[in-house]
């Protein structure tokens, strides 16, 4: 079996579908936007501001990770700097190997400077649109808004289906926080076509998984480590984990993240090579970039050194993610070949 190399994991094919992309800033241009728009910044040697951020994410807890977000959140209020990051963004998937990207955020978070919802997925979807991959946008409601304005984010984005975003997500604080709350917003946005995934089983038992698929229909699951609780030692399967195997539902792990938030203590115990053993359909993300110091291509590399992963390990949850992927057949069936020839390319 070929050895994953970091120069290997690179050069692989990769297919990414849960990546924050106010989560993933340069820090470069996240000390530029702040600059330009007066924003205080903890620190603004770039490199310092990327460490600040990590070391401030690595706090094993969910709430505690997310804070880092305020001072993204402060740089990204107008379309210029929605756009610019939007596009980098693709540009540096691109340039780590990813051959299809799927990017979301709340556009909830973008309005505080006077824009509106559709003026913040325009310039999000041009960012997009100038990138070299294929990229859809994934629109998040966050958990612990009013359902008023989730409704509102969901409206926006079956407004701009046919012109780049392709699903809906409810991302943020997830315990005491059920998806039921926003049911309004999960019907508008799947009676508009948009793909349902939401993070569940991040830090909330199988019960947040159960809820997604059971009651709205997911078809993918951001994070999904709690469903592990639902499967007992002899590797038999709880009624939600068997739900999950049977539907075919995709696990967006997002292994380096989990280990900041506290859902796992070690990589070694993350369940994503038990879930895959058992015929689960998993995929490997980055979740935040910036905030958790990762690639694509570290996330494989952490992965294949910890599980023995080969190539054909790589190949098969490329090609895992990519059917999952909420893009039309043409993107699908043309990534599919990309990833093939890269790694006949690539060995």
């Amino acid at each position: 079996m070929t050895t994953i190399t970091p120069r290997l994991a690179r050069m692989l094919p990769k297919v990414v579908l849960h990546d924050h992309l106010d989560g993933g800033l340069r820090p470069t241009t996240m000390v530029e936007l702040a600059d330009a728009a007066g924003v205080d910044l903890p620190s603004t040697d770039p490199g310092e501001l990327a460490a600040h951020l990590t070391a401030g994410a690595a706090r094993r807890d969910l709430v505690l990770y997310l804070a880092g977000f305020a001072h993204v959140l402060a740089v990204l209020q107008t379309a210029e700097a929605i756009e610019r990051v939007a596009r980098e963004a693709v540009e540096d998937l691109a340039d780590d190997g990813v051959v299809y990207a799927e990017l979301r955020f709340a556009p909830e978070l973008n309005v505080r400077g006077g824009l509106e919802l559709d003026d913040v997925l325009e310039a999000a979807l041009a960012g997009l649109a100038a990138g070299p991959i294929p990229a859809g946008l994934i629109v998040d409601g966050m958990r612990t808004s009013d359902p008023r304005v989730v409704t509102a984010s969901a409206r926006a984005a079956a407004r701009w289906r046919d012109r780049g975003v392709v699903g809906f997500d409810l991302a943020g604080a997830e315990a005491w926080h059920p998806a039921g709350v926003h049911h309004e917003a999960i019907a508008v946005a799947t009676a508009a076509g948009l793909g349902l995934t939401l993070h569940a089983g991040e830090a909330s038992g199988p019960q947040m998984i159960a809820e997604a698929v059971d009651r709205f229909g997911a078809t993918r699951i951001g994070h999904g480590v709690t469903l592990a609780e639902d499967i007992a030692p002899d590797d038999r399967l709880g009624p939600t984990a068997r739900r999950v195997h049977e539907l075919g539902v995709v696990i967006e792990a997002c292994p380096t993240s989990n280990l900041h938030t506290g859902a796992v203590d070690t990589l070694a115990q993350h369940p994503l090579q038990r879930f895959r053993r058992l015929g689960f359909a998993v995929t490997i993300n980055t979740d935040n970039r910036l905030m958790s110091n990762v690639t694509m291509s570290s996330e494989i590399q952490h992965v294949a050194d910890v599980f023995d992963w080969g190539v054909d390990d790589v190949e098969q949850v490329a090609h895992t993610a990519i059917r999952g992927a909420f893009c039309d057949e043409d993107t699908r069936r043309s990534v599919a070949a990309e990833i093939d020839r890269r790694v006949a390319t690539a060995v």
